[in-house]
């Protein structure tokens, strides 16, 4: 059987450089498709699209990584804008929470990674903490530090320590989204990890980047629940 087709979001940049060039780029670090094949899977990169061709795209997945990058802006969640939350990223934005709920509606495997899991509690109906302190130390140089895994949720299940993730963001989730529950906590109490426990459905976020790491087990289990769906016939 063909590996699990896993969709990953890209990071749009107005402006990037390489070799001669300076262009407008959809791109994502090569972690997370080197992650999606350590663990099995086959990658595929998704730019922008129209919000409305969602459900279409999803539907020549198997499962889909929502990767990390810019602050969601927080008019998605109805909260004024903090001065210290980002630009917005709207073409994202709008791509990525389409693909979200176009994926909780017809059962594909999700894993959102720090912003992806920050659009994964919005798509829900979720809010966010705009800015916290204390899990950025150097601007573009990635920090550690210990989540514990809440008992009796899945991610418990596959993580079951205290594990050291590598982390970069200055926002959380504050209210959860409709039917998500907290599944890892960091030392101060940000929530580090949340999910459906809906077990027919296979929906993990993580605050942190599994990309940058060795351990494959959240992304060998998204791969896992990927392979079971293709493998059912849909009708």
């Amino acid at each position: 059987m063909p590996r699990p087709l896993i969709g990953i979001t890209t990071y749009v940049e107005a402006s990037t450089r390489y070799g001669v060039w300076d262009l407008p780029t959809s791109l994502v670090p090569s972690g997370y498709y080197e992650l999606v094949q350590a663990a099995g899977g086959a990658a595929v990169l998704l730019p922008p699209d129209e919000p409305e061709r969602a459900a279409e795209v999803l539907g020549r997945l198997d499962g889909l990584v929502v990767s990390g990058g810019p602050d969601v802006d927080p008019v998605r969640y109805g909260a004024p804008r903090d001065p210290r939350t980002g630009a917005p990223a709207t073409v994202r934005d709008e791509w990525e929470l389409a693909l979200l709920r176009a994926a909780l509606a017809d059962g594909v495997p999700v894993l959102g990674i720090c912003r992806g899991m920050q659009a994964l509690n919005v798509a829900l109906g979720g809010t966010l903490v705009q800015h916290i302190d204390g899990h950025v130390h150097t601007p573009g140089v990635t920090s550690w530090h210990p989540v514990t895994p809440v008992p009796g949720t899945r991610y418990a299940e596959l993580v079951p320590e205290v594990a050291d993730v590598p982390t970069y963001h200055h926002q959380a989730v504050e209210r959860l989204g409709q039917g998500l529950v907290v599944s890892a906590y960091a030392e101060d109490g940000t929530v580090e990890a949340i999910e459906l426990p809906d077990r027919e459905q296979w929906v993990v976020g993580v605050q942190w980047h599994p990309e940058r790491d060795k351990d494959t087990r959240v992304m060998d289990s998204l791969v896992e629940a990927a392979g079971a769906r293709r493998a059912v016939p849909v009708s």
